[in-house]
């Protein structure tokens, strides 16, 4: 790392210090955290945002290879945010499986992490231009959202099913905002995954039925605590419980197939309007163009949510305008996680 010191995009190695048992290496500090996460929160970006992330990623790939430097482990986990700005300056990190090499010079060893390794990686006859591809992937989440690959070709599954394939890092994550929103918006997204196409919901079938081990439909407890430690990622008894909670909108003890999308999906879904209006008119019964108190309760009562308490927290959160009722644009708010001020004025229909 010493090596690339001076580069923009590339977090600076500040000092090595050396004990008895180890050596600690003192870094730069990046307080804006991974590429990863972002990802996440945004679903996914704009081709003007990508578009100048990308142009940083290839920086740091331009850099290292004019440098003699192969990173091998390129990855939206490995590229951190120097402040929580908007603009923040993107660093590339964990050069852990990095190698110096000659132009031309192939390497044989199985390294990289899933989504990211180029093929020629898995056939161990490689060179840096696997760092290329890698940056292509990532440029690829970047604007969809989603891996362009996921292992479902008939070609690469066995007897037409795809075998043990581990479950997405990035469903717990969504799980865990799952969890934590209000329970208008659980069930508005219940509304919104029952009515999306196969190709909006790709990969979560098979994920869903990689969890679904008895094929009954529904995601027991038992099989959410043997499914998702397939991830490789910690997550404690508690952890598991309360994200199948969360997902289990309808409290029947199990997650089915609707309540798993909601609970899962790429929030950039509701960036399409029908989606956010099918579910605005589940609650509006009346086409007022208003969410009223007894039509929220009436239509949480159904999920065993219509308590004083539930309906009194989701208006103060939601009614920003203090009319005691929730309109559509603070109902879209609320689902994209934006003010009102924010989201476009729609034209009006009532």
């Amino acid at each position: 790392m010493h090596h690339l010191t001076g580069h923009r995009n590339i977090v600076e190695l500040r000092g090595a210090y050396e004990d008895r048992h180890s050596v600690n290496l003192i870094m730069e500090l990046c307080e804006g955290g991974e590429l990863f996460d972002r990802i996440i929160a945004r679903g996914h970006y704009s081709e003007r945002a990508a578009a100048l992330l990308c142009r940083e990623m290839v920086s740091v790939v331009h850099s290292c290879h004019s440098m003699g430097v192969f990173h091998r482990d390129l990855k939206p986990e490995n590229f951190l945010f120097l402040n929580n700005k908007e603009d923040s300056p993107l660093k590339a990190t964990d050069f852990g499986l990095s190698v110096f090499f000659k132009h031309g010079e192939q390497f044989k060893d199985l390294v990289g992490s899933a989504y990211y390794v180029a093929p020629e990686v898995l056939k161990r006859h490689y060179g840096a231009e696997a760092d290329i591809w890698s940056a292509g992937i990532i440029l690829y989440i970047l604007l969809s959202g989603v891996p362009p690959f996921w292992a479902d070709h008939p070609w690469i599954r066995e007897d037409g099913e795809a075998p043990d394939k581990p479950l997405d890092i990035t469903v717990i994550s969504r799980m865990k905002q799952f969890r934590a929103m209000n329970k208008l918006k659980k069930v508005a997204l219940k509304i919104v995954a029952e009515n999306l196409s196969e190709e909006e919901i790709t990969g979560l079938k098979e994920m869903f039925r990689s969890l679904d081990t008895d094929n009954s439909g529904t995601i027991t407890l038992e099989e959410l605590r043997s499914g998702l430690p397939k991830l490789g990622t910690k997550i404690s008894e508690s952890e598991i419980t309360q994200l199948m909670e969360a997902a289990d909108v309808d409290g029947n003890g199990t997650i089915d197939y609707s309540e798993f999308v909601s609970a899962t999906m790429h929030m950039n879904r509701l960036e399409k309007e029908d989606h956010i209006l099918k579910a605005f008119e589940y609650f509006d019964k009346d086409h007022s163009g208003y969410i009223t108190v007894d039509e929220l309760e009436e239509a949480l009562k159904k999920y065993d949510m219509g308590d004083d308490k539930t309906i009194k927290d989701i208006i103060a959160e939601v009614d920003t305008d203090h009319d005691g009722r929730i309109n559509y644009q603070e109902f879209v708010a609320m689902m994209r996680n934006n003010s009102p001020e924010i989201v476009p004025n729609r034209r009006r229909m009532f």
